[in-house]
């Protein structure tokens, strides 16, 4: 019996954990980082919390007694992502990083890309009037200091009582979200620009195809540059890869 632990939070973590836990010689344990709350439950054990950077994660993979290790946290999880890949090389484990790919311009697709939400907040006031955000509640603060602009901001979790948070409305909401949802909140809300992360998967989609539709500017933050190591984009990859572990 092989024990994997499963760096989560994201669906496709719960996909993986679900399907991993299906093989007899692997006993699953997923980690989650416990910023959201009620988060979805994954399939086997569960852990909640931060390991205290890479070196509290290489003393939880000895105690723990890990043999595999895959990350499939956010793609802009970037920390975590290059400790894990440090503290599995320290334990000489096998790791291997589960990265969705990312979404590509279409024709009809009005994008500018840029590399932090700090750059974004720097030149939206010179086109955006009505902004629909949904780069989630961590990183509202570099929008705060806009009062000329109106933002509907979508995220899984109210911000925190102390937040900085930008003039507009919350909207407390989880994907996948539906084409139709997406269309009604863009047009309700007069939105002339959304903000976005470069996320990919199919779960939030959907706002990206509607704003081709109806012409909205696109603002999308490029993803970190990702650590070295093996990496698959789909859980079939991953499930091969697991089964090559333990065969």
């Amino acid at each position: 019996m092989k024990r994997l632990l499963i760096l989560g939070g994201t669906g496709d973590a719960a996909e993986l954990a679900a399907k991993a836990s299906v093989i007899e010689q692997i006993e699953v344990i997923t980690s989650l980082a416990g910023r959201t709350r009620n988060p979805q439950a994954p399939t086997g054990m569960v852990r909640i919390g931060g390991f205290g950077g890479e070196d509290g994660l290489v003393e939880y993979l000895r105690e723990a007694k890990i043999d595999l290790l895959i990350d499939a946290t956010h793609p802009f999880a970037a920390q975590i992502s290059w400790n894990a890949v440090s503290a599995a090389t320290s334990c000489n484990i096998p790791y291997l990083l589960f990265i969705r790919p990312t979404w590509l311009q279409v024709p009809g697709d009005e994008w500018i890309e840029f590399d932090s939400v700090e750059a974004v907040a720097s030149v939206l006031p010179e086109f955006a009037k009505r902004v629909f955000l949904t780069i989630g509640r961590q990183q509202l603060a570099p929008f705060a200091r806009l009062d000329n602009i109106w933002f509907l901001m979508r995220l899984i979790d109210p911000p925190a009582a102390d937040a900085l948070v930008p003039p507009g409305m919350i909207l407390c909401d989880r994907g996948p979200f539906s084409l139709d949802n997406e269309r009604r909140l863009l047009v309700e809300h007069q939105i002339d620009t959304l903000v976005s992360k470069n996320s990919g998967g199919d779960a939030t989609y959907a706002k990206i195809i509607a704003a081709r539709e109806m012409g909205v500017k696109v603002i999308m933050v490029k993803r970190p540059p990702t650590p070295p190591g093996e990496k698959v984009s789909d859980v079939e990859s991953a499930m091969q890869w697991l089964i090559n572990q333990v065969c």
